[in-house]
């Protein structure tokens, strides 16, 4: 059984920062890619970012591209989203997932656990 725990979110300023951490348990963590997703209310969950499970590899929705900066530390078994130039259309719950393939990925039917989200409110 794996289990998810993200971490990092909360109340931020447009134009402000957040970095969201997500530890994950119960798997050999580097054999497997990562994704960050989010759900705004009354919205479907969207994808944010993804990367391989060596980190070499990784793919941004085109909403954040250049503003969000997924990493990983499989020494620490965490996978990171750093938050810049935020604004208010990415408030939204994140989540991470983890899926059973070295390869990144961008659908969510692709990933095979999921935690529980982090809620991060951008405030104008």
């Amino acid at each position: 059984q794996v289990q998810l725990q993200e971490s990092g979110g909360g109340l931020v300023q447009v134009r402000g920062s957040l970095r969201l951490s997500c530890v994950a348990s119960g798997r050999t963590f580097s054999s497997y890619a990562m994704g960050w997703f989010r759900q705004a209310p009354g919205k479907e969950r969207e994808f944010v970012a993804t990367i391989s499970g060596s980190g070499g590899a990784t793919y941004y929705a085109a909403s954040v591209k250049g503003r969000f900066t997924i990493s990983r530390d499989n020494a620490q078994n965490t996978v990171f989203l750093q938050m810049n130039s935020l604004k208010p259309e990415d408030t939204a719950v994140y989540y991470c997932a983890i899926r059973s393939s070295r390869t990144e990925a961008i659908r969510t039917s692709l990933y095979d656990y999921w935690g529980q989200g982090t809620q991060v409110t951008v405030s104008s």
